[in-house]
């Protein structure tokens, strides 16, 4: 592999689709310029006065704008690097177009924009956006050196964290879609193994970070719908891995959009304004050529607005600019040809001599013509279907200089959550945005500067520098707290010494968990039968007379007997209510009663009932409703009415309440793990304890235990145990080691 050598105190890897800096090939010669777009520049301006790295500490890797390059070593990737601090990614004309054109922006695009008809489901796509975010990763890890922070940009590249997770384990690596990220029901039209993919492929990230809370709860409620993985308060733990999800709404380089002159802009001929404008409002419209902005709604209501407000007629100038983009997408083409239709439609209705309503651009600008157009403008219209963020709104709003000028903002952009201030639409309402208009060009200017100046202040506090400075030192956060949640994991050394003591103690006590200890939790407690290799262990660690094994479960007292009685073991069962002594009878730990279950019963079989795929399971002295396998938002709702519904009836009762993961019980007070450990471990003067279990209830068994005793919880979690280890697993292999 080749490998560059840039060494500094601490580095910053960018991973985005394009890089900030475009090449084009003209007579044999290579061309280079900066590319176009919110994220290359918002990001090009953090990486240029960054506030965490060192001078030069950041790379970017990504497509330079050519296809067709030899993808070993050359001139133009020497020159990249030298110059850009920029790592070419080199795809074939091929791939660009199956990956790019088609399932970026035929499939990703339109779904997660809320337009699934326009959606492809290609699997020749599928496997090209597999292809080259594998060759993105291969040409990330050619820059990669350890120490290195790893960010990787947008939808193009949400199979990347994994792919490089699996060549880099400890590597800090973050991720953040600048798009918005659909609902759940939105989100699983992608074919099961494509969502699936790209979910696992983003959790991989240490941090997956959004503009908005909504898309954080969208992505998580997919991954629990579809992977089965919890939050707890964003925090996702997929085997060994913790990921955190939060929200960091985008900013912009403030001061370099709030110091812009236009007078000087003017002065020096950077935009040449129609002469006929002196003396109209203008309403500014400028977006890239896409159907998720809404250019045509826009324009149904500044039509609405001229057909309503006459009084407004040959006073105020629509400047609608449309930024080429996409050409080659059959959709774009249409809404072109649409968008020009309407244009001369509404010019020809309003227009005469004297005054053209619209004044159309089909082009790109540059900062500073960009500038001027902002601080000219009275009424800025940005009003998309959907829109991750919208940068626009922000632009505009630093631009003034004045503090006058009114932006009018979709609700369905993500900036609508910062700049309430402005005067916010529903972009499929043409009513709404006629009346918006009206509504702006009324306003009066102390109005104006009143919220402009609140809204400035907040775009200026949380600018581009301060949101990368947030997700970067939010990262670090979530490693130093992977840290420290590892920090208690029993590795190798760790089980050694534990094996150690456990074979020279002359008397021992272990206390050890069924489900999710031994065995994997399964939909249905049924299916949870050890298996032989289960049974076998349990044999073996018990057959010494120096060693007692006491299987300590939630379970009922049959289930246990079933499955286990052969075996010479002593069991907790219903977590506590039940106990058994080695070669002796079951029996209660004290008088317990069962009378209130009639009582209960009908109102836990209700909730039962009212969320499909739960159920009842009855113990002797315990009700238990399961909801593992249930619609998760529905069953914890449902979960929280029930607890609240049992606490008042039974508060004359001795009998409490537990809502637990997955599950909420009725039980007896007094009943639990921690009593009943504490019954056997008094029972003789042990040399060794050792307690496993991974959930709420073993956490009683862990305080009530000695200091001494060593207590392992299952699973990358906090806990009042001493030591954790990663799954069932290395729980049955740590007790062959110790029966061997």
């Amino acid at each position: 592999m080749l490998a560059y050598n840039i060494i500094d105190p601490m580095r910053l890897v960018i991973i985005s689709n394009r890089l900030p800096v475009t090449v084009r090939k003209e007579g044999g010669e290579y061309r280079f310029e900066r590319s176009v777009g919110g994220l290359a520049t918002g990001l090009s301006s953090y990486v240029e006065k960054s506030r965490l790295f060192a001078q030069d500490g950041c790379v970017w890797v990504g497509w330079p704008g050519l296809t067709g390059q030899d993808r070993r070593q050359n001139p133009l990737r020497d020159s990249l690097l030298k110059e850009y601090k920029a790592f070419p990614v080199f795809l074939s004309g091929g791939d660009m177009d199956r990956f790019y054109q088609g399932f970026c922006n035929r499939t990703l695009w339109p779904l997660f924009h809320y337009f699934p008809s326009y959606a492809v489901f290609d699997e020749e796509y599928w496997r090209a956006y597999e292809s080259v975010n594998q060759a993105y990763c291969d040409a990330a890890l050619e820059v990669i050196q350890p120490g290195d922070i790893v960010w990787v940009q947008d939808y193009h590249l949400m199979l990347l964290p994994k792919l490089l997770r699996d060549k880099l384990p400890q590597a800090s690596i973050g991720f953040f879609l600048h798009i918005p990220f659909p609902s759940y029901e939105i989100f699983r039209m992608l074919p099961a193994l494509w969502r699936r993919q790209i979910l696992d492929g983003l959790l991989s990230a240490d941090l997956v970070g959004f503009h908005t809370h909504h898309y954080a709860q969208y992505f998580l409620r997919s991954v629990s719908l579809i992977l089965g993985h919890e939050h707890n308060l964003g925090r996702v733990t997929v085997g060994e891995h913790l990921s955190r999800v939060d929200v960091f709404p985008m900013g912009i380089d403030f001061q370099k959009f709030h110091s812009a002159q236009k007078d000087d802009q003017l002065r020096d001929g950077t935009l040449e304004l129609p002469k006929n404008l002196l003396g109209f409002k203008i309403v500014l419209s400028i977006d890239r050529l896409d159907y998720s902005k809404g250019i045509l709604n826009r324009l149904r209501g500044y039509e609405m607005f001229l057909t309503k407000n006459p009084q407004w007629r040959q006073k105020v100038v629509l400047m609608l600019v449309v930024v080429p983009s996409r050409t080659g997408v059959e959709h774009y083409q249409l809404m072109k040809r649409q968008i020009d239709e309407m244009v001369g439609k509404i010019n020809g209705t309003f227009g005469n001599m004297e005054w053209t309503p619209i004044l159309y651009q089909y082009t790109a600008f540059s900062f500073s013509p960009l500038t001027a157009l902002y601080q000219m403008s009275d009424v800025c219209l940005v009003t998309p279907l959907r829109d991750g963020m919208n940068l626009i709104a922000k632009e505009y709003i630093a631009s003034k200089s004045d503090q006058t000028g009114v932006l009018i903002l979709s609700e369905m952009a993500g900036a609508a959550t910062e700049l309430g201030e402005a005067i916010i639409i529903n972009p499929n309402n043409i009513w709404e945005i006629a009346e918006g208009l009206k509504e702006a060009l009324d306003m009066p200017p102390l109005e104006q500067i009143r919220r402009n100046t609140i809204m400035q202040r907040r775009v200026k506090q949380y600018d581009v520098f301060r949101w990368a400075d947030d997700f970067i030192g939010s990262l670090m956060k979530v490693k130093q707290e992977q840290q420290r949640l590892k920090a208690n994991m029993l590795l190798a050394q760790g089980k050694t010494v534990l094996v150690e003591q456990f074979r020279a103690s002359p008397l021992r006590l272990l206390f050890i968990d069924y489900d999710g200890t031994l065995v994997p939790f399964e939909e249905s407690p049924a299916l949870a039968q050890p298996s032989r290799e289960v049974l076998a262990l349990l044999e073996q660690i018990s057959a010494p007379k120096e060693t007692d094994v006491v299987l300590i479960s939630g379970r009922d007292r049959e289930t246990l007997q079933k499955w286990f009685g052969h075996l010479d073991l002593a069991f907790v069962a219903e977590h506590g209510a039940w106990i058994k002594e080695r070669r002796r009878a079951w029996r209660t730990l004290g008088p317990l009663r069962s009378d209130w279950k009639d009582q209960l019963r009908p109102i836990f079989q209700r909730y039962a009932d009212l969320v499909s795929r739960s159920f009842v399971e009855e113990k002797e002295f315990s009700l238990v409703w399961h909801f593992r396998r249930a619609e998760p938002e529905l069953a914890e709702r449902r979960a929280k009415e029930l607890t609240d519904d049992l606490i008042q009836l039974t508060a004359n009762l001795n009998v409490q309440v537990l809502h637990g993961h997955k599950i909420v019980e009725i039980r007896n007070v007094g009943v639990d793990k921690g009593a009943a450990a504490r019954h056997f471990a008094s029972a003789r003067e042990y040399d060794f304890i050792l307690a496993v279990g991974d959930d709420w209830t073993d956490e009683d068994m862990f305080k009530a235990l000695p200091e001494k005793a060593h207590t392992v919880r299952v699973g990358l979690t906090a806990t009042q145990a001493r030591y954790n280890l990663y799954s069932p697993r290395e729980v049955l292999d740590l007790i062959s080691r110790m029966s061997a």
